[in-house]
């Protein structure tokens, strides 16, 4: 028996879970993937909107702004980096500079400061590489940039630490009423809990309807990116956007706290919930679009691309209600969701306290984090780490300068990860331009000497992704290989 059990992982579960687990209660989280935040929230914008876009009086305005004031002193309890940057939204014309103008007194209603409309000459002063064409545009100085995933990841190894059990591959297969809570059926065996928090994302339909009738239709909506080097991350120092239209804030440019360029998303239907393929003709568009903010973006310093399901429903607004007593929805959490997250958390305590299932704060709470980055740390401190342990002088991942001490850390964390990927969004390895073509094998090779597995049941990503099929070669094939080669050279 638990007095919570969060469904889902993802940004708005994972802050949830740590919001909860500073107070006296049991709390589960229960993942159906093998690593946290592999829906949306690893597939976004990594921006954490001002607040000027939701219509005021929604949730959607009033817990973006608490949200956005809550979020930079997480980032620094938790060490997440962050950078306030602010963000453009660019203007082409008069019907979209009366636009700015209405985004301005929303925004100014939702409490949003430091708002301002820029002229032509102020907007390319701030950002020359903008398109020459802009006519003016609204500048919000609070917007910020962040990694969603290592977010997430703070809050979630916080929430571990104090307490909170998570489950992976424990996806929820059936719900019912039992002993005074719900009764979860999982594939990883059954649990009751009092209460029941749904942050499943957009499989939150699925969840709802397994305990209560439909009460919203999910309406997910596929956004394609593109990720571009390095040498593109000093195009824009600010989060550029186009004006808002019904389907979404539209195709914007960003630079990444890893210092790349993201170009991205584009707005489409998706096969099915888990449909997150890329398509040429959607990668077209984001590129296409993104250059009526800025020319000169360069398709050929493209090094990824990627796909993610927004949360929609039949609704505007976040769905944030009781479905039963105890049992609360937190569905259609789309943009600005990941702004909204940590407020979120605070509102679902409240509403749970209200229904009897608040306990007193827990003494000794965690309230904070900390890990080792190598590359930012000055030539001094770098020696004086490898002087104390010599694996954070052996470099793995070249693109990104990321050691072998870097991925130890992560291994023995409270949430370790368990494919190449998961230690790639832990610690960078295979973040850079070859996206893993020289680190990867050596990720492999360390997290099968850490789970003392076979190479082959190591996976790349999610389940079923295995790398290697078999062994190709043994040990007196590569020795005479290596012999045959010697004497070729001695005889040339």
């Amino acid at each position: 028996m638990f007095d919570v059990a969060i469904v889902g992982c993802g940004v708005v579960g994972a802050a949830t879970a740590y919001e909860l687990s500073r107070y006296d209660m049991s709390v589960v989280v229960l993942e159906r993937e093998n690593d946290i935040a592999m829906g949306a929230t690893k597939a976004n914008s990594a921006v954490i909107h001002a607040g000027y876009d939701p219509y005021p009086g929604t949730l959607m305005a009033k817990l973006n702004v608490e949200g956005i004031k809550l979020a930079g002193e997480l980032c620094e309890k938790l060490d997440v980096p962050f950078r306030r940057c602010g963000s453009l939204v660019l203007a082409f014309s008069d019907e979209e500079v009366a636009e700015l103008w209405r985004l301005l007194q929303k925004g100014t209603e939702n409490g949003v400061p430091g708002l301002a409309v820029l002229t032509r000459e102020e907007v390319l002063a701030m950002e020359p590489n903008i398109s020459g064409g802009v006519v003016a545009a609204l500048h919000a100085p609070t917007a910020m940039i962040l990694d969603p995933w290592e977010y997430t990841l703070a809050f979630a190894e916080t929430a571990v630490r104090n307490g909170v059990d998570l489950r992976l591959e424990h996806e929820v297969t059936a719900i019912s009423e039992a002993d005074g809570g719900y009764r979860l059926e999982t594939t990883g065996g059954a649990l009751i809990a009092r209460a029941v928090i749904n942050a499943a994302g957009v499989f939150a339909g699925e969840i709802h309807d397994m305990i209560a009738d439909p009460a919203f239709v999910m309406k997910p909506a596929k956004g394609e990116y593109c990720l571009l080097d390095k040498s593109e991350g000093a195009r824009v120092s600010r989060v550029v956007f186009q004006c808002p239209t019904e389907v979404g804030k539209g195709v914007l440019v960003t630079p990444t706290i890893h210092g790349n360029l993201s170009v991205g998303p584009g707005s489409v239907n998706p096969e099915g919930l888990d449909d997150v393929a890329t398509t040429a003709d959607g990668l077209d568009y984001v590129m296409d679009t993104a250059r009526k903010s800025v020319p000169g973006l360069d398709a050929r310093a493209v090094i990824r691309n990627f796909s993610g399901n927004r949360a929609r429903t039949d609704r505007t607004d976040f769905i944030i209600e009781e479905a039963k007593p105890r049992f609360i929805d937190l569905a259609g959490i789309k943009s600005p969701g990941l702004s909204a997250a940590p407020a979120i958390a605070k509102m679902v305590s409240e509403m749970l306290s209200d229904g009897g299932v608040g306990a007193a704060e827990k003494p000794g709470f965690i309230d904070t984090r900390r890990r080792t980055r190598f590359r930012g740390l000055t030539h001094e401190e770098r020696a004086a780490l490898i002087e104390a342990d010599p694996a954070y002088g052996r470099v793995v991942c070249r693109c990104e300068t990321i050691t072998e001490g870097e991925i130890r850390d992560a291994l023995n964390a409270p949430i370790p990860p368990r494919s190449i990927d998961a230690v790639k969004r832990r610690c960078g390895a295979g973040m850079g331009r070859c996206q893993g073509g020289f680190c990867g094998p050596r990720v492999l090779e360390i997290l099968a000497k850490r789970y003392e597995c076979d190479p082959t049941e190591i996976l790349q990503d999610g389940a079923g992704t295995y790398v290697l099929v078999s062994e190709t070669k043994t040990e007196s094939s590569i020795c005479q290989g290596i012999a045959g080669r010697a004497r070729n050279d001695a005889s040339v």
